[in-house]
């Protein structure tokens, strides 16, 4: 949902600015966006997600414009709506999701109602920036943080990582992403549920895949305009799930080769999108676990709407002696905890979450994982390492350090692993296809094989 859609909900924008400014000052204290919302009333958290998204698109602005404005920050529940209002003001190339009187005089009506003593203040802070806002947009596009709306640490540590395509994806972080289905293999092609859509007015494309020679890697159909999945024909029934192209990369490549009855280990299987890819690419003996017992729910909730059977256990994957039998499996997928730096459009909360200590802290993590695991995969066996991330310590070092540390151990010839696929148009560095109408969210993939001996 977009502001603009947002607009037309009969809820006073002042409301739903009340509810933003509330999620933006709970993420500015380390709560996520996803448990800010679940605080907001049912009726008013579409449009409260809406706003939220843009202006933690743009908080980095907002702050420094506030900053530059108004140099001593006022009380939190003050400062983020004023963040609020200012980040949603700020010149940008889609429309504005409300003309601009409108949004300064409900951003004070909101502040009457939440701090009224700071209401002539939020006022005058808002009504100068309309009057300054070229200038001050000119000044602050030399500040690193107000510019690509990410902090320094993050922009640095991508520089070092992608020196040609470091602006490209701080570019494409602020930009909506596209709604992309996994069709089911099982049931229909990618071509014909476009067909479907068409039939029901509903604009669509089927992708291209990312990675040649992979069978059902072609199942991804994007939508012009997301929508809810209501909408979707055959969604209730199971013949389409919700799934960027790059996810939908770890099925085929895992599964490739993989003969009926095969054990499977989806090692960190939650919300289960990768778990019910691979069940419906073959009819394996799978394990799905994950160590929160709630989120494992969810694993359980999409394979019974697919009408699809795993095991799933709340397990932790590092500790195998609490969980394993003691059969080796033919194949495992560890799609490990990470940063998330490659799903930032869709999670525009993480940037601002994050701190730098975190990536290592995260890589210990992954290599842990990685370690426990490997021991459980039969001799000839694969694993199918991967991370929702850009950053290349959760990716290709990881690996080259794995590679190092286990005898046996080699990248698997066939099929080829994609490696790192960056969220931008072209995917250049990652070697990617150019044929999808909107990039791919960032990925890594690597596929290693355990030797015979």
């Amino acid at each position: 949902m977009t502001p603009s859609a947002a607009a037309r909900q009969a809820l006073p924008l002042a409301r739903l600015l009340g509810h933003a400014a509330d999620a933006v000052q709970a993420v500015r204290a380390g709560v996520s966006l996803n448990e800010a919302l679940a605080r907001c009333p049912a009726e008013a958290r579409p449009g409260t997600q809406a706003l939220s998204f843009a202006v933690l698109r743009r908080l980095g602005s907002a702050v420094a414009a506030r900053t530059r404005l108004a140099p001593k920050a006022p009380a939190p529940a003050v400062d983020a709506l004023l963040l609020s209002a200012l980040a949603l003001l700020w010149p940008d190339e889609a429309p504005p999701p409300y003309p601009e009187h409108t949004l300064v005089d409900q951003a004070v009506a909101a502040m009457r109602a939440r701090a009224p003593k700071s209401a002539g203040f939020a006022n005058a802070v808002l009504r100068r920036f309309l009057r300054e806002r070229d200038s001050v947009v000119a000044e602050l596009a030399a500040d690193p943080v107000a510019r690509h709306n990410h902090p320094v640490w993050w922009i640095e540590r991508l520089r070092r990582d992608w020196p040609d395509d470091w602006a490209a994806i701080l570019d494409a972080d602020n930009r909506r992403p596209p709604m992309t289905l996994r069709v089911n293999a099982r049931r229909t092609s990618a071509s014909a549920y476009v067909g479907r859509l068409a039939q029901a007015g509903i604009a669509a494309v089927a992708l291209e895949p990312l990675a040649a020679g992979l069978p059902f890697a072609g199942q991804a159909v994007q939508l012009e305009v997301p929508l809810p999945v209501s909408r979707l024909p055959g969604f209730v029934e199971g013949e389409v799930s919700v799934q960027d192209a790059a996810a939908q990369l770890a099925a085929p490549l895992l599964g490739a080769g993989l003969v009926p009855g095969a054990r499977v280990l989806d090692a960190c299987a939650a919300p289960g999108g990768k778990t019910a890819q691979l069940l419906e690419l073959g009819a394996f003996d799978l394990l799905a676990l994950d160590r929160d017992p709630a989120r494992l729910q969810r694993v359980d909730e999409t394979l019974a709407r697919l009408g699809l059977r795993a095991r799933t256990q709340a397990a932790d994957a590092a500790e195998p002696q609490a969980w394993w039998d003691g059969r080796p499996f033919d194949a495992i997928l560890l799609d490990a905890p990470c940063s998330a730096s490659g799903i930032v459009r869709r999670h525009p909360d993480v940037r601002w979450l994050r701190r730098a200590t975190d990536i290592e802290t995260l890589a210990r993590i992954q290599a842990r994982l990685l370690d426990a695991l490997w021991p459980l995969l039969a001799p000839g066996g694969r694993l199918l390492y991967c991370t929702c991330s850009v950053f290349k310590a959760e990716g290709v070092a990881q690996i080259d350090a794995f590679l190092q540390r286990q005898r046996g151990a080699t990248v698997a010839a066939s099929p080829p692993s994609p490696g790192h696929l960056l969220p931008v148009a072209d995917n250049r560095s990652a070697g990617g296809s150019s044929g999808t109408r909107a990039a791919p969210d960032g990925f890594f993939h690597a596929l290693l094989e355990r030797s015979r001996d």
